[in-house]
């Protein structure tokens, strides 16, 4: 039997059990209470409280303006309704970098008054005392490593990260550095297959994938674009399983028309 089926609530160490048995690793966004519910009694692994609320629920064209306040507000309706999955929030831009001393007071927030159960952040090396700190205080941590949103205006672009060498190298060190210092799990972004595959076979710790192949110890998309809520992001990577922008809005038209043509309500729905 898997350990998907087999437990009851997943923690760091099914995640670990899942890898040591070559079982996938499932992940989803979540931002509000009512999506999360339906994701979470679907059987999703982990669901992630992701910064993309900045671009998906609040329409900014980065990550980087959602506060700290703004991702507490998001992590606490999506605990509210989780009964099974691992809920890990993303540590927003500017809550831990270059300052350990704020990374571990922006955790303790998110942990205390959201009630999440794991933060993310973003980078290698350059944030090693920031993870230091966290992990310190026991909230498990996970990273995320290869194109990181935060970063796009060093990186002026959202296009595949780490072909080459050196990149490469560097992003293989620095999972191994994340491991070292005691995080559960990795998200490798649009990184080349063979690189996922390589960093995979390295780590005793589960990969998660986005845009990385098929070789990651599991997979991660934003619930909206996998929904086809979102109607204009068309990665190469995405795979859209509903096409609910035109059914909702499809929908929508159909109520309109109803309230006009005073079909909507009829005398079954007074009282």
């Amino acid at each position: 039997m898997s350990v998907h089926k087999e437990v009851k609530r997943i923690t760091t160490h099914v995640l670990q059990a899942m890898k040591a048995r070559g079982e996938k690793i499932a992940m989803l966004t979540a931002y509000d209470y009512s999506m999360a519910r339906i994701l979470d009694e679907a059987g999703t692994d982990i669901l992630l409280v992701g910064d993309s609320a900045s671009n998906v629920m609040a329409g900014h064209e980065t990550t980087l303006p959602i506060t700290l306040d703004q991702m507490i507000y998001h992590a606490a309706s999506v605990v509210r309704a989780v009964k099974r999955a691992l809920v890990v929030v993303d540590l927003p831009f500017g809550s831990y970098q270059g300052n350990s001393k704020v990374a571990l007071e922006s955790t303790i927030r998110i942990m205390k008054e959201a009630g999440a159960h794991a933060v993310k952040l973003e980078g290698g090396e350059e944030i090693s005392e920031s993870v230091k700190r966290i992990l310190s205080a026991g909230v498990p941590v996970m990273g995320h490593l290869g194109l990181t949103p935060q970063s796009i205006y060093k990186f002026g672009t959202y296009t595949v990260r780490a072909k080459e060498e050196a990149e490469a190298d560097k992003l293989l060190s620095d999972a191994r550095l994340l491991q070292e210092l005691g995080c559960f799990a990795v998200v490798l972004e649009k990184i080349p297959a063979k690189l996922t595959r390589k960093v995979a076979e390295d780590l005793l710790i589960p990969t998660i994938g986005i845009g990385a192949g098929h070789y990651a110890d599991g997979q991660v998309l934003v619930t909206q674009d996998m929904l086809g809520i979102t109607k204009d992001f068309q990665p190469r990577f995405l795979r859209r399983y509903l096409e609910l922008y035109e059914l909702i809005q499809g929908a929508t038209e159909q109520y309109i028309e109803d309230v006009k043509s005073l079909s909507f309500p009829n005398e079954k729905e007074e009282y």
